[in-house]
């Protein structure tokens, strides 16, 4: 089965089907976004208590695209609030799965758009400019690649590798 963009989809099936080589991120996720479900290209970011180029990714295109970001599962301060996440909305993005923090919890629920994330608190994060955009992460006890696809729902969080979600 080819896995489209308007295809929809469950983790508890994707998971069977792709049962040798599908990634199943631990269950550490909650969900703070309009949207439950939701899928698309992980573009990844790792910072630590700096949303600096998650503001910049904001500002770009994202139809069919998930931002992965390991913030080193701070919870010291906010890596996503409202704004940034309006941005997100404006410019197609599908998603973002954070190990990180996030604010402004019911403005987020209002918004098209999936959040999981660790939890929320209200502090806003620091301004850097630092920061990797696209490189190989790890969170949830797997490693997310540029490119890989991202699958969540109510049920999980997974990953499959672009390759196998084009058969």
């Amino acid at each position: 089965m080819k896995i489209g963009a308007d295809m929809s989809f469950k983790t508890t099936d994707l998971c069977d089907q792709f049962e040798k080589t599908v990634r199943v991120f631990t269950p550490i996720f909650r969900d703070f976004g309009g949207r439950i479900s939701f899928h698309g290209e992980a573009v990844t970011v790792k910072c630590f208590e700096d949303n600096s180029r998650i503001k910049e990714l904001s500002a770009t295109p994202g139809r069919g695209k998930v931002l992965v970001v390991d913030g080193g599962g701070s919870p010291r301060c906010a890596l996503l609030g409202d704004v940034i996440a309006a941005d997100l909305v404006k410019n197609g993005w599908e998603g973002l799965v954070m190990f990180a923090y996030v604010r402004d919890k019911a403005a987020l629920a209002g918004l098209n758009i999936g959040v999981k994330a660790l939890g929320n608190i209200p502090k806003r994060s620091f301004k850097r400019a630092e920061g990797q955009v696209n490189i190989p992460i790890e969170i949830g006890g797997h490693t997310c690649n540029p490119g890989d696809r991202i699958y969540a729902d109510e049920d999980g969080v997974i990953i499959l590798n672009e390759s196998i979600a084009g058969k």
